[in-house]
């Protein structure tokens, strides 16, 4: 799967991700991908999204179509725009939303971390939203990633170098993370 993470700390964000994609027991490593980078830019925020290798594809033709209109900047903004898109992932991209039958709503299948100058959030499948104070992290190395990150975020400075820890560790204990990684560092807005 992989292990992406967002931390945010003095005044910056980082997104970060690992860059393995995984098929069952085929690996497909960043040597043999040209398209690697599991981060996706959209204006002045960044998403990455775990599940599904077609989620990215998805999400960047969603993105690049300019009548789609995606705004990333806060919870209730993210909120609405899943809740927008979640029609249109069914109609156009023929999303299967069928996951648990006691699930109270459709689900859009994706499971996603957001980093912008507003902040960080995770977009779960059923359309959660959750912004972070200080990091959180997705995928099949989430918990190695947690872990590392709890463990340096007082003794660290930087944003990046949290972050860096978090999808080392995922990659190193993780079957379905692999090294390099990729990071984006943002300015966040002075509150």
């Amino acid at each position: 799967m992989s292990t992406i993470v967002v931390v945010k700390k003095a005044g910056k964000a980082c997104i970060a991700a690992d860059s393995l994609t995984s098929f069952g027991d085929l690996r497909l490593s960043s040597d043999y991908d040209a398209a690697h980078d599991k981060i996706i830019r959209h204006g002045r925020e960044h998403l990455g999204i775990v599940g599904s290798a077609a989620h990215q594809l998805v999400m960047e033709s969603i993105l690049a179509d300019k009548k789609t209109k995606i705004n990333f900047s806060s919870r209730l903004s993210i909120f609405e725009s899943f809740r927008a898109l979640h029609p249109l992932l069914k109609d156009k991209y023929f999303l299967n939303p069928k996951d648990e039958d006691d699930d109270p709503y459709e689900s859009t299948q994706i499971d996603a971390l957001i980093a912008g100058p507003s902040g960080i959030f995770g977009v779960h499948s059923l359309r959660e939203v959750t912004e972070y104070k200080k990091f959180w992290a997705i995928g099949s190395g989430s918990e190695y990633a947690l872990g590392a990150m709890f463990a340096v975020f007082d003794r660290l400075d930087s944003a990046e170098e949290i972050a860096a820890a978090g999808v080392a560790a995922g990659a190193e204990f993780n079957n379905a993370s692999s090294m390099p990684m990729s990071s984006y560092v943002i300015n966040l807005k002075k509150k």
